[in-house]
């Protein structure tokens, strides 16, 4: 997860311990299904609990500290990610799962009820080219984002973190929902024929 402020500051929080823990989760209960007792249904359910109790203490920990370190009077500005199917074609089998495993709306939920409980508030904005849009320059092209090396290239001039840029085109739509647009977003320009 990555943040970006109004004062130019980002901040990346590394999910690698949460992937390797829901990757250590998935191969436990891939030898367990292999089984097939009794026992190992059960132990199946008793881990599914706990594997859920833990993603929620994940999330409860990271809003936690998003709205200590950001305090009363923030927007916090999220995507709204209902309906964005997540590409797991392009991914291989074996890291299928850890790419759709976040629970992002129940993250959503933590955060909007820590926030509003400081004064604080959550939006939810189009994910749409949040990616593919370079902040600088305003150009939205799918081929400046490199996924793989995470970075961005403009023809512009700029060069960032992929993740970096994502999260300044949200604080952009943030900054345009307080400025009163209800809906902001981005669309990409339909070239003239």
């Amino acid at each position: 997860m990555t943040t970006y402020d109004e004062k130019d500051k980002t901040t990346f929080f590394n999910g690698n311990a949460v992937l390797k823990k829901r990757r250590h989760y998935k191969e436990l209960r891939r030898s367990l299904q292999a089984r097939n007792t009794r026992n190992s249904k059960r132990r199946i359910r008793k881990m599914e609990s706990r594997e859920n109790r833990w993603m929620a203490d994940v999330n409860h920990c990271l809003s936690k500290t998003l709205v200590s370190l950001y305090g009363s009077d923030t927007v916090f500005v999220l995507e709204d990610l209902v309906g964005v199917r997540f590409a797991t074609e392009q991914v291989a089998k074996a890291q299928r799962y850890e790419q759709v495993s976040w629970a992002f709306f129940q993250f959503g939920q933590m955060l909007t009820y820590k926030a509003n409980k400081v004064g604080s508030m959550v939006v939810e904005v189009s994910a749409a080219y949040t990616s593919q849009r370079c902040p600088k320059c305003g150009t939205i092209k799918k081929s400046n984002r490199d996924k793989h090396h995470h970075e961005y290239h403009c023809p512009c001039g700029y060069r960032s973190n992929d993740d970096r840029v994502g999260a300044m085109n949200i604080q952009q739509l943030g900054t345009q929902y307080v400025s009163g647009v209800e809906n902001p977003k981005f669309e990409k320009q339909k070239a003239n024929s």
